[in-house]
């Protein structure tokens, strides 16, 4: 299981000109999903993105949680996340699970970061989204649970 999470002050998310989420200062966190990965992994995915101390505390260090500062989490489902474009230019997708188990193992990980103490909105899985993002800093962590 892979996440890439960013630190936003703003981001929304549409599917077919209609708003399905939107969040205010927080994290956009793109999740993926590899063959034989689990509920375990998509539990310590939750625990590590609601945890990962990314926001600045008063004396300028990155040292707060989104839960510390009251953030917001947009959580994404991107099977792109494993492409391997490592042979030729177009990537192979062969990593990635399939979408009903996708799809299962993403909404255990939302619920899983809710059941943190995290508020949480989602994309929709499988469908064609347009998201808007204000990134703050820039901060972008990629991690991967193994």
């Amino acid at each position: 299981m892979k996440f890439v999470a960013q630190r936003v002050s703003r981001a929304r998310l549409t599917v077919n000109g209609e708003l399905v989420s939107e969040i205010g200062r927080g994290l956009v966190v793109y999740f993926g999903v590899k063959v034989g990965d689990t509920e375990a992994q998509a539990t310590k995915c939750a625990e590590k993105i609601a945890r990962l101390r990314i926001f600045e505390d008063g004396a300028g260090k990155m040292n707060l949680s989104v839960l510390d500062v009251g953030g917001e989490v947009l959580f994404v489902s991107q099977f792109t996340l494993y492409g391997d474009a490592r042979k030729g230019n177009r990537p192979s997708f062969t990593d990635a699970e399939r979408p009903e188990r996708a799809d299962a193992l993403y909404r255990y990980a939302a619920d899983a970061l809710r059941a943190q103490g995290a508020p949480v909105r989602t994309g929709v899985f499988g469908a064609h989204m347009f998201i808007e993002q204000e990134n703050d800093g820039p901060v972008t962590i990629v991690h991967e649970i193994l």
